[in-house]
């Protein structure tokens, strides 16, 4: 195991991984083998849901939260064309050009990434997620040349077993945090939810 060194810290992301979700009637949801998305830049998901509130006796008398997943913005330097043939559905000819398709239906995935920290770099696995088509932007180019980025909106949701994300802790044994983007991780049966 790693140990039980905590980050205090975490910072720059990196290593972007996408699994595209498979569902079979009868079966539980699987991913296909995950593939590199390189280029980085940025990641922002912020959490979806509501906090509701229950007053009674001139007081909050119950209140609770519900997750509804996490949205936001995957900047990166380009967005590949496996994620844009597997993922977003264009269509690319013989001629190897892409075509988007108005009547396209994009494919659910997982989202994998590392942010790094000052003593371990933390993995993620976002379940579920949907992304939009991404921007295009560029510029001239002046005395220096500043590259351009990419980015796409993504959606997060809980998947049918109500999980919406794994994180790899301190404590992640080691073959576990090296197998991480091999296949997307799911709960461990050994770790069994409590049974009354």
């Amino acid at each position: 195991m790693a140990g039980n060194k905590k980050n205090k810290v975490k910072f720059n992301i990196k290593n972007i991984h996408i699994a595209k979700r498979i569902v079979t009637d009868g079966a539980p949801t699987t991913y296909d083998t995950p593939f590199a998305m390189p280029g980085g830049v940025s990641i922002s998901l912020e959490p979806q849901g509501e906090i509701n509130k229950f007053y009674a006796d001139g007081v909050v008398y119950y209140q609770s939260s519900s997750n509804a997943g996490y949205e936001g913005d995957l900047e990166v330097a380009k967005v590949i064309d496996q994620f844009r043939t597997e993922i977003l559905k264009e269509i690319l000819d013989d001629n190897s050009v892409l075509f988007e398709d108005v009547d396209a239906v994009s494919e659910a995935f997982a989202l994998g990434f590392d942010i790094d920290g000052d003593q371990r770099t933390e993995r993620f696995w976002f379940f579920n997620c949907v992304a939009t088509r991404s921007t295009e932007e560029s510029s001239t180019t002046e005395d220096t040349k500043e590259p351009t980025t990419e980015t796409v909106t993504i959606s997060a949701a809980p998947d049918e077993n109500g999980y919406v994300r794994a994180r790899t802790t301190a404590d992640t044994p080691d073959n576990i945090y090296a197998d991480w983007y091999k296949s997307v991780y799911t709960k461990a049966d050994t770790q069994g939810d409590d049974e009354e």
